[in-house]
């Protein structure tokens, strides 16, 4: 690809198959595997596969919106937060939509309710599409991303 997006440190994106029209980022290149709040997490069988069901609060500071979202289960993988802990997480894969330009990622489910965003943009989802201009913000034309 010749085309790279150029972001900011934090960025909207959507994640269509998951039914989240906008949701704010914070673009991580230190982080490797990128994060998708969810406060309640419910893995299930679906037609024989393993799924997960999980409620998100999409958008930041407002707790009284909350979304429900389905996906199929990819794996769990041990991840070290930024303070070191080890968790056990669920890992799914769906389709990230940036400035007009989509592509599958894999994203793990955490609950991220302390932090500033909803969700985390590593390193790996970035797949030599994105360049970070770590002295901007909220680079990316909105309607291209809806």
């Amino acid at each position: 690809m010749t085309d790279k997006i150029i972001v900011g440190w934090r960025e909207s994106l959507s994640l269509p198959e998951l039914g989240i029209k906008l949701i704010k980022a914070k673009v991580d290149t230190g982080a490797k595997t990128s994060c998708l709040h969810a406060f309640k997490v419910e893995p299930f069988t679906k037609d024989g596969e393993d799924w997960v069901r999980f409620w998100i609060h999409p958008e930041k500071r407002n707790n009284d919106f909350v979304q429900i979202c389905e996906a199929p289960i990819v794996d769990r993988r041990k991840v070290k937060s930024s303070s070191g802990q080890e968790e056990l997480r669920y890992v799914i894969k769906t389709t990230i939509r940036v400035s007009g330009q989509e592509w599958p990622v894999e994203i793990t489910l955490s609950n991220r309710e302390t932090m500033v965003f909803r969700m985390l943009l590593g390193r790996t989802a970035m797949q030599d599409r994105i360049v970070v201009d770590p002295s901007s913000s909220y680079l990316v034309d909105f309607e291209e991303t809806v």
